[in-house]
């Protein structure tokens, strides 16, 4: 059996899995992720834990065809990350130390980039060469691919979708730095924005004053037919659908896939992105497909792999 292994590293846990060449998965398993001392222990362990699943399956070394590695920053085409806070590291190479640990191929990418080359393999975007995936967590990713091949840039940024500007009058910084970025409309915490932003002078009765304000919440409100929720809906569809519109002129992609916990909520997310979406496109780009990423968790490590069997 050839094989390969995806790593898809976060800041809580590092998710593992072995793959066939066809897409099989053998095992998948997590481990901690260790970020103190600025990550020092990171890929030792994961090194360790590789090592440790080829006895268990008895897997000759000399059958793997790599290992695919997503990243939580921006990736250089040679491997290195030049910082990423979720992970203390300042300057890594990660390519070349993890080769020096397992003696096997390592190809490496962004994380929100190589969830969506699985989600491309695999998932939701199955039999597109050209799609973009949108992330909307904690933050909002990206991922570009074209042709078959994720779009990374000539620093690694590629597909930071995020920080597009959608809002010039914005006053208030995003973490970047920057103002009236589509992450501080569309991401979780950017939708809880907008609803207390509201809620500051709403008098209307909604079930956004019963509780804490979530972005799982607003968008339970609007399953409820929340006058005041279906209000904050349609301004992060206008701020996420008109981004995207944007994306759509440069890489004109045969679907936009929707991930990260923000798409939880389920087609409801989707009618309010694609109504500002078609309002603002490029006659060319109007016939998009959207589509709820499907995946889920495992994004990351079919990316990664699918990373190592293109290498």
């Amino acid at each position: 059996m050839r094989y390969c292994f995806g790593v898809d590293i976060g800041g809580t846990t590092v998710k593992l899995g072995i793959f066939e060449e066809d897409g099989r998965v053998v095992d998948k398993w997590e481990i901690p992720t260790y970020t103190e001392n600025e990550g020092v222990r990171i890929l030792p362990d994961i090194a360790a834990a590789i090592r440790e699943k080829m006895e268990e399956h008895d897997l000759e070394a000399s059958a793997c065809l790599g290992i695919g590695v997503g990243v939580p920053a921006p990736v250089t085409s040679d491997g290195v990350v030049n910082g990423s806070v979720n992970l203390g590291w300042n300057y890594k190479e990660v390519k070349k130390e993890l080769e020096e640990l397992t003696g096997i191929s390592v190809v490496v990418g962004n994380d929100a980039n190589v969830a969506a080359l699985g989600e491309m393999w695999k998932g939701a975007g199955k039999g597109r060469q050209n799609m973009i995936m949108i992330t909307l967590g904690t933050g909002v990713g990206g991922g570009i691919i074209v042709g078959g091949k994720v779009i990374t840039g000539e620093h690694g940024a590629g597909g930071e979708v995020g920080h597009i500007c959608v809002d010039y009058e914005e006053t208030d910084h995003c973490g970047c730095g920057n103002q009236g970025c589509l992450e501080q409309y569309a991401s979780a915490t950017g939708i809880v924005r907008l609803a207390k932003q509201k809620m500051e002078k709403e008098t209307r009765d909604t079930l956004l004053s019963q509780g804490e304000i979530t972005a799982k919440a607003v968008f339970d409100a609007v399953k409820e037919n929340d006058v005041v929720a279906m209000e904050v809906a349609e301004r992060f569809g206008e701020y996420l659908g008109s981004g995207l519109a944007i994306l759509a002129a440069v890489a004109d992609p045969a679907v936009f896939v929707i991930g990260g916990g923000v798409s939880k909520a389920g087609e409801v997310l989707i009618g309010y992105i694609r109504k500002y979406y078609e309002k603002r496109a490029f006659f060319a780009n109007k016939q998009v497909e959207f589509a709820l990423a499907s995946l889920g968790n495992d994004a990351g490590i079919y990316g990664a792999a699918k990373l190592a069997l293109d290498k």
